[in-house]
C-alpha cells in the first residue's frame, strides 16, 4: 500500500493558516497576500491584527470556542482588515486538532468573498453583522441563538432592528438587501 502524499501549507493554492491559541504559527503566501502582508510579518502574530476591531476578534473567538471543539469543521463569514486598513468580507473554515481545546491547534482556510463592504454594512454593529451573515446562511432564530449564545427572542429583536434600519419588511428582503449590496 502506498502512503498518501502529505502537503505543506506552502503547497496549497488557497489562503491557509495554522494557529495555536489564535497565534499564527504558519501560513502560506496566499494567506499573507490576502491581507497585504509578507508571510514573515504574520508568523507568531495574533489573529487580532487582522480584524477591524478587537471586539470583532473577541466575539469571533467566543463563537468558535463553542462550535469548534471535538474536531468539528466550522465556518462563518466576517469582515476582516488588510495591512492597509481596507476591509473585506471573508468566509473562514476551520478545524481544531484538539478535542478539548479548540484553539490549541487549528487549521483555517480563508476565502475572500465578492461582497462589498459598504457604508451600510460598516454602520452595523459587529453583533448585527454576525447575525445578518447567519440569517443569510438560512439559519433559523433558534439556530442563530444557540450558535452565538443569545436567547431566541434577542435574535428576533436583532433581526427586527436590522430590517427596520435598512428599510425592509421581512427576513427575505433583508437577505436580498445584504446579498445585493452595490460596490
Amino acid at each position: 500500500m502506498t502512503a498518501a502524499p502529505t502537503f505543506a501549507l506552502a503547497d496549497i493554492p488557497v489562503p491557509m493558516v495554522f494557529a495555536t491559541h489564535r497565534i499564527i504559527r504558519d501560513c502560506n503566501e496566499e494567506f499573507a497576500a490576502l491581507f497585504g502582508y509578507g508571510r514573515a510579518e504574520l508568523l507568531d502574530a495574533s489573529f487580532s491584527r487582522l480584524y477591524p476591531a478587537v471586539a470583532d476578534f473577541v466575539r469571533t473567538g467566543d463563537m468558535w470556542r463553542h462550535h469548534l471543539p471535538g474536531g468539528a469543521v466550522y465556518y462563518d463569514e466576517r469582515i476582516m482588515a488588510g495591512a492597509d486598513g481596507k476591509r473585506f468580507w471573508c468566509r473562514v473554515n476551520g478545524r481544531s486538532r484538539d478535542r478539548s481545546d479548540p484553539f490549541a491547534a487549528a487549521l483555517y482556510c480563508f476565502e475572500p468573498m465578492n461582497r462589498p463592504v459598504t457604508h451600510s454594512t460598516l454602520k452595523l454593529t459587529g453583533r448585527q453583522r454576525q447575525i445578518l451573515t447567519l440569517v443569510a446562511q438560512g439559519k433559523t432564530n433558534a439556530a442563530i441563538a444557540e450558535e452565538v449564545g443569545l436567547s431566541r427572542r434577542t435574535v428576533e429583536a436583532h433581526r427586527l432592528r436590522l430590517a427596520r434600519s435598512v428599510g425592509v419588511a421581512n427576513s427575505a428582503e433583508l437577505v436580498a438587501w445584504f446579498l445585493s449590496l452595490p460596490s
